[in-house]
């Protein structure tokens, strides 16, 4: 994968979509769906994953597996992201908060499908990391904070998606708040033995309704003290 050409790299995008999809087919009834969003699909084949990974597993970039990329964090597997991704539903004009940067994968995900994404990490170093890789790609509708995720962002809500990468063992407060009426949040939650995937719905007079998807392993989220 180091000396691929940029037709291979293609390719391997394409073929790890096609495994997705395959992943998609085999846990529809766990997942309540048998296909994605084309449009989710379609950022997946266009992010050159191998520039979000450390140089040294560049070579793993399009295999279906978490890399890991320090400070205990990795990037998720291809077929989580995508998950996520379509659960959240992003609209082509949604304001999207995502919580954990890391080296930004995710949030060039759903740069490729929102107006704007406003991203923090608690970690400088991955910060500051994530945030040269996305520049570096061009990617100009993303805002950078380093700070406490689970504080969100609150000079720019209400949030119409709030996407979080790491888990809580309880839904943080201040997300829900900052989530507008009619938003959505998907985010990985509970001890860390026992995760559940959740898609958290506020309806529009701000009551919440919660669905489990399936159990997940993440890193659990960091808070600031």
């Amino acid at each position: 994968m180091a000396n691929a050409s940029e037709t291979e790299l293609i390719q391997a995008r394409q073929s790890m979509v096609e495994l997705i999809e395959l992943y998609v087919q085999l846990s529809s009834a766990q997942i309540d769906r048998d296909r994605l969003d084309p449009r989710v699909l379609a950022a997946m084949a266009e992010v050159p994953r191998h520039d979000f990974v450390p140089p040294e597993l560049r070579h793993l970039a399009y295999e279906d597996s978490p890399i890991p990329i320090g400070c205990d964090k990795t990037v998720s597997q291809p077929f989580m992201v995508a998950l996520m991704t379509d659960l959240l539903d992003v609209e082509p004009g949604a304001k999207v908060l995502e919580i954990g940067t890391g080296f930004g994968y995710h949030a060039a995900i759903l740069a490729e499908l929102a107006k704007a994404v406003f991203t923090v990490e608690i970690h400088e170093e991955l910060a500051r990391d994530g945030r040269a890789r996305l520049e570096a790609l061009g990617y100009g509708n993303i805002e950078f904070k380093i700070g406490d995720g689970a504080q969100g962002w609150p000079e720019h809500a209400p949030f119409d998606r709030i996407l979080v990468t790491a888990a809580p063992g309880l839904l943080p407060a201040a997300l829900i708040q900052q989530l507008r009426p009619g938003g959505r949040m998907v985010v990985p939650a509970g001890l860390p033995d026992d995760q559940q995937l959740l898609v958290v719905d506020k309806d529009a007079d701000g009551h919440i309704e919660t669905r489990e998807v399936l159990r997940v392993v993440f890193a659990p989220l960091i808070h600031s003290h």
